[in-house]
């Protein structure tokens, strides 16, 4: 884990993302503080790559609405999260206080990020059926065993839930659940094959998982994993992956012409042009 060990800030991702054709991005939350949420807004104001923050505010307190007011009067505040895998409860997000503050997010216009792993989905499937006004997006797939090459009951479970409309999925996190550095491209394809079948390319949309990624690829390399697999798709539809779908879900303000967008656990691909 010692690739992690330091800062990873925007003047970081930049030449990233600019070799990777990619000119915005939108931060997530990595710590279940506020502190954190107001840090990531501070450098949302002061750098123009930062388009959009997903911050943790603390659903089951006494202050969710007071922390949600001072979210929503921050322009660049598009949802929350939490970072439910890991929770030792599998059913975690069924809890009456989280389900509670889960509830105020649409007053907001916020959406939420499902970071769950496989085991977690069938909690997470009743959860987005007590709340269709809500809208959900799942975080790296929901984290299949793609190492041990474990497919079916994560397949049966993320094809339940891509049923509910207002549920989107994010072509991120798979190379960190593969052999680090290790792994063979074909390794993924079924996976992604799912999740593109269950969700279609107008609810899916990529995520690098950057610095996170760098434990097992490098930047380029999940993003080039990303271009191969999507090649196969129309145009129009690879524009929704890179971009159309996540613009739409983070209500994201249109970029320039020649730019695109990124959003991840600390910076996700939006908007590919």
């Amino acid at each position: 884990m010692e690739r992690l060990a330091q800062d990873y800030l925007p003047a970081d991702l930049e030449p990233l993302a600019c070799a990777a054709g990619i000119g915005g991005s939108v931060a997530v939350q990595a710590r279940q503080t506020f502190e954190e949420t107001n840090w990531l807004l501070d450098l949302a104001d002061r750098s123009s790559l930062i388009r959009g923050v997903v911050g943790w505010v603390d659903l089951q307190g006494d202050r969710v609405e007071e922390q949600l007011q001072a979210c929503a009067k921050r322009p660049k505040c598009v949802g929350v999260r939490h970072v439910v895998q890991d929770e030792p409860d599998p059913r975690f997000v069924l809890q009456e206080k989280f389900v509670r503050g889960l509830k105020h997010l649409h007053r907001f216009s916020l959406t939420y990020d499902l970071l769950v792993v496989p085991h977690q989905l069938p909690a997470a499937l009743e959860l987005v059926k007590k709340l269709p006004e809500q809208p959900f997006v799942i975080d790296h797939i929901a984290k299949p065993q793609i190492k041990a090459g474990e497919i079916h009951s994560w397949r049966q479970d993320i094809q339940a839930i891509a049923l509910q409309p207002h549920v989107l999925c994010k072509l991120s996190g798979i190379v960190t659940e593969a052999a680090w550095y290790r792994w063979k491209r074909e390794s993924f394809v079924q996976y992604l094959d799912v999740v593109l079948a269950a969700f279609g390319p107008e609810r899916l949309m990529f995520g690098s998982d950057w610095p996170v990624c760098l434990l097992a690829a490098e930047y380029a390399e999940v993003a080039e994993l990303a271009q191969d697999f999507l090649a196969r798709l129309s145009v129009s539809e690879q524009a929704e992956v890179w971009g159309g779908t996540a613009t739409r879900f983070y209500r994201l303000p249109p970029v320039a012409v020649g730019g695109s967008t990124e959003l991840s656990d600390a910076f996700t691909i939006a908007e590919k042009n």
